[in-house]
């Protein structure tokens, strides 16, 4: 018999989650960008048939990314 799997609709957002975070910082190339985008809404798609009435895709949170301040290396230090 074999083992069914099951991913969640949580396990959808934490991905989704990773790629946004991934995305603000800068760590897709451009030619990456449109297969990293179908994945999302992929995963967006599958977490609203989950949920049924739930929330739109677009609600899924999505955390913030804290901006590391800038390095200045023109100091004379």
């Amino acid at each position: 018999m074999m083992e069914v799997k099951i991913v969640t609709a949580q396990d959808l957002a934490g991905a989704v989650s990773i790629i946004d975070v991934c995305s603000q910082r800068g760590a897709f190339r451009g030619e990456e960008l449109a297969g990293v985008g179908r994945l999302r809404e992929t995963f967006l798609a599958e977490i609203q048939e989950q949920q049924g009435d739930a929330p739109a895709p677009g609600a899924v949170a999505t955390p913030q990314v804290e901006e590391e301040p800038a390095v200045d290396t023109d100091s004379d230090e």
